[in-house]
């Protein structure tokens, strides 16, 4: 069981021999890994700021010669990265603490990022007062506000410091006791989820639990994407149900929700089975109603709430919608299935809803089709609704199926 600790101890040394002390008084082996660059390094650390260069493919002597703070930070993030993947590769890493300001945040935060969600990652930072989604990414990073700076072991700083190698200690000894309990876990599935899919979804996750899975929700809010994403790139899912797919809806029109342009990407990267549909993708997402951008002021719009406000897709937007849904589906190395919805891809998109407009939505399955035609894409076309309780079990026992050959290996 080891703790890893990535630091500059060039500048933060003492704080960095204060935490280490405190952790390998718990009976937990650290490894202390200096990414200073200029000083001389106050503590002796384990793996050496040359050594961490070097793993990043460089030389102390050249990032000194370059005199580009930037650039030296992120090869040395880069390099500690490496010595964490591979310390993680051999069974032996069991957490990760840092300390830092801003550069040491952001170094600190490559390291946690490439790490799997589970592995406990703990981060101290002047930073963890405000915007901090460039340091936490898609992953369990664990902050903690150093509520002075990280400069000196004094009154406050020793508590905090304290209380962050407890944490740490902590995690990583329950980390290491859930590691033989891990291989009767069920197999894990992701799903995507909004509030107008809801009904689809619950029904699907039942089914899926009656069938040994255990079954992850993600919300369709750009950030639920990106993370569901994340994991299916990590190999963390043996499966995706991905009714939900809205995020793309607002990366093409220009929504606040979108998830970027990788979303739909992972899993067929990566040859995981996968089983998608049309879900929300009626609808782009606002702000207030006062944020919505004045090119749309003649569209339909729907408040959904004080804070959310949907705009009816049109047919030229559905269309090409549908034709980046096909377009990510058809290059999947692995199983997929698409599932079309003919009655209606949300809850406000039904017969008598605000947004129900079948000719849209059927711009959007042709594009679609169209994308798919050829390819190994299985094709459902039903006349059920998205929510119909029917449509979302027959798309669970889909991806039943999808995974079963795979795991068969035909």
């Amino acid at each position: 069981m080891v703790v890893m600790l990535p630091g500059t101890l060039d500048t933060k040394g003492r704080e960095y021999q204060f935490v280490r002390d405190l952790v390998a008084g718990q009976g937990i082996d650290v490894v202390l890994v200096d990414v200073s660059v200029l000083g001389t390094p106050m503590v002796d650390a384990d793996v050496t700021a040359a050594a961490v260069a070097e793993a990043a493919g460089t030389s102390l002597d050249e990032l000194r010669a370059r005199q580009d703070r930037g650039h030296a930070l992120a090869a040395m993030a880069a390099g500690a990265r490496a010595v964490a993947e591979d310390l993680y590769a051999r069974g032996r890493l069991s957490g990760v603490l840092a300390l830092g300001g801003s550069g040491g945040s952001s170094v600190a935060a490559t390291v946690m990022q490439a790490l799997p969600v589970g592995l406990p990652k703990v981060l101290v930072s002047t930073m963890a007062a405000g915007d901090v989604s460039a340091y936490v990414g898609t992953t369990d990073v664990t902050l903690m506000y150093s509520v002075v700076d990280v400069a000196g072991i004094n009154s406050i700083s020793r508590q905090v410091l304290g209380n962050a190698a407890a944490a740490i200690a902590g995690m990583a000894t329950a980390y290491e006791s859930r590691r033989t309990a891990a291989a009767e876990d069920r197999p894990l599935v992701a799903a995507s989820m909004f509030g107008v899919t809801t009904p689809a979804v619950e029904a699907a996750r039942e089914r899926l639990e009656e069938l040994g899975y255990e079954v992850l929700v993600f919300h369709a809010t750009g950030s639920g994407g990106r993370t569901m994403e994340s994991l299916v790139a990590g190999g963390h899912l043996a499966g995706v149900l991905d009714l939900t797919t809205t995020e793309l809806a607002d990366e093409v029109v220009g929504g606040v929700l979108s998830a970027g342009p990788d979303r739909l990407t992972a899993a067929a990267k990566a040859g995981v089975p996968q089983v998608v549909s049309l879900g929300a993708l009626d609808m782009v997402n606002f702000g207030p109603k006062s944020t919505v951008p004045q090119r749309f002021s003649d569209r339909m719009l729907l408040v959904h709430n004080d804070a959310v406000t949907l705009m009816r897709t049109n047919a030229a937007e559905a269309a090409q919608i549908g034709a980046v849904l096909g377009r990510k589906l058809a290059a999947s190395t692995g199983p997929v299935a698409l599932h079309i919805p003919r009655g209606g891809l949300s809850a406000v998109d039904a017969a008598g809803g605000p947004f129900w407009a079948p000719e849209v939505d059927a711009a959007c399955v042709d594009a679609a089709l169209a994308a798919v035609a050829g390819s190994g894409v299985e094709v459902v076309d039903s006349a059920r609704h998205i929510n119909d309780a029917d449509f979302a079990r027959s798309a669970a026992d889909h991806l039943h199926r999808l995974m079963g050959r795979t795991s068969n290996g035909s």
